[in-house]
């Protein structure tokens, strides 16, 4: 429940003497705009009387005894002027606080806030830096964002807090409000830092601090995102995929032996086997209600990139999230990694990707399937396992595949060439 401000007279008083203020630069275009009005009605009389006998009265408030010319098309003329300027200033001087940090002029913010709001609805579903990624693409073509998050991360700093303080995991939502953010560049730096050991707080990072002391003053983690998100003027909205306490457990052949259960998050990865299924415990958790409705509402539904099996099946593994998923009447796109991510998808070309995801989710899923085109010059003996673009193709499934990674980070997506490949569908 929001908490609202009560507003007393005494406060409300005082934001009316703060208006008199000296230096504001308001007074003096709220002069000049009641000027401009006092001079047009002084011309709309002034030609009123040229058809209609008025009281004597007029002669002098009309000022009758200039020139016609001068009385009429000046005062009518001068007045619209003064009323026009006044009202410039006055919207220059109120925008002044929200625009002076940057130089971009108003009428552009403008157009590109109202092309924004008007945007696709889009939901991202996904964890990790992957969907942080994408979303700061997005975020340039449509206000109209909804990012559901995995809620199974048990490693580094958001798995001691969620162990710690029994909240979920803060990382992956830090991330996402971050690229979100009005102001991101600033606010990554700043939700990203981590402090050292010798500070105390043994490399936990400031946003996960932050969520989690927000949480403890609004009462819930879901109230903790929606007021971060305000505070840092997000363009969109943060989800969790589900509120409940959930651990992700894989089954996974080392060699030839027998098949072992690996729970958590953050072990999956260092058993070094292939992973033949993943599972949350407990198997059916409740997804948000929220979560679901963007979801059935979206125009557009993107599933990655990210780990397949520890950022990406999390949240396709609540059964409700999936069901809204196939019901959902959305243009739905998985986007399948750039490289191979080290005791998940070793060795894994496009097909395996998508195979692994049918094989726990059955066919038909998606709409469209994006995938990249690795370099053609020979690797160095240090570059990453690429992903190999073979994928088998499939009736109702649109295969995109273009160079699509970083030129600074080649294992990782361009935010930019990827948001221009997924927002070319909807066109």
């Amino acid at each position: 429940m929001k908490r609202q401000t009560r507003v007393t007279p005494k406060s409300t008083w005082r934001s009316l003497i703060w208006w008199l203020e000296p230096g504001l630069g308001i007074k003096r275009w709220l002069v000049l705009m009641m000027l401009g009005i006092a001079i047009f009605i002084m011309g709309s009389a002034s030609l009123l009387r040229t058809f209609y006998p008025l009281p004597p009265f007029f002669y002098y408030a009309t000022l009758q005894f200039l020139p016609r010319a001068v009385r009429i098309s000046g005062f009518l003329s001068l007045g619209l002027a003064s009323w026009a300027i006044g009202l410039w200033g006055l919207n220059r001087a109120l925008l002044r606080p929200f625009t002076q940090a940057t130089p971009i002029p108003y009428t552009e913010l403008l157009h590109a806030y109202r092309r924004r709001s008007r945007g696709p609805r889009v939901v991202v579903l996904g964890g990790g830096h992957g969907q942080a990624m994408i979303l700061r693409g997005l975020k340039a073509h449509t206000a109209n964002l909804t990012a559901i998050v995995t809620v199974a991360d048990d490693g580094g700093s958001s798995g001691r807090l969620r162990r710690e303080l029994d909240i979920l995991p803060p990382g992956d939502f830090r991330n996402c409000i971050a690229a979100l953010a009005d102001d991101e560049a600033l606010i990554t730096r700043l939700w990203q830092y981590r402090f050292s050991s010798a500070a105390g707080l043994d490399g936990h990072s400031f946003g996960n601090l932050y969520i989690s002391a927000m949480a403890g003053v609004t009462g819930s983690f879901e109230a903790a995102l929606e007021t971060s998100s305000q505070v840092l003027a997000v363009q969109g909205r943060v989800l969790p995929s589900t509120l409940e306490a959930v651990t992700l457990a894989a089954d996974v052949q080392v060699g030839n032996a027998t098949p072992v259960r690996v729970r958590g998050e953050s072990e999956i990865p260092k058993a070094n086997g292939r992973i033949l299924r993943v599972l949350l415990e407990p198997e059916s958790p409740r997804a948000h209600p929220r979560s679901i409705r963007a979801i059935l509402e979206a125009e557009m539904i993107i599933v990655g990139p990210g780990s397949l099996y520890t950022s990406i099946l999390p949240n396709l593994l609540v059964p409700e999230i999936t069901m809204a998923l196939r019901a959902s009447r959305a243009l739905k796109v998985y986007v399948c990694n750039v490289a191979a991510q080290h005791g998940e998808t070793d060795g894994y070309t496009a097909e395996d990707h998508l195979h692994a995801l049918e094989k726990h989710l059955g066919p038909g899923l998606f709409s469209a399937m994006v995938v990249n085109l690795p370099p053609q010059e020979n690797a160095a003996p240090d570059a990453p396992s690429w992903i190999k673009p073979e994928v088998k193709a499939r009736d109702n499934l649109t295969i995109i595949k273009a160079p699509l990674g970083s030129a600074t980070t080649p294992w990782q997506h361009d935010s930019e060439k990827l948001t221009d490949a997924i927002i070319n569908l909807l066109t």
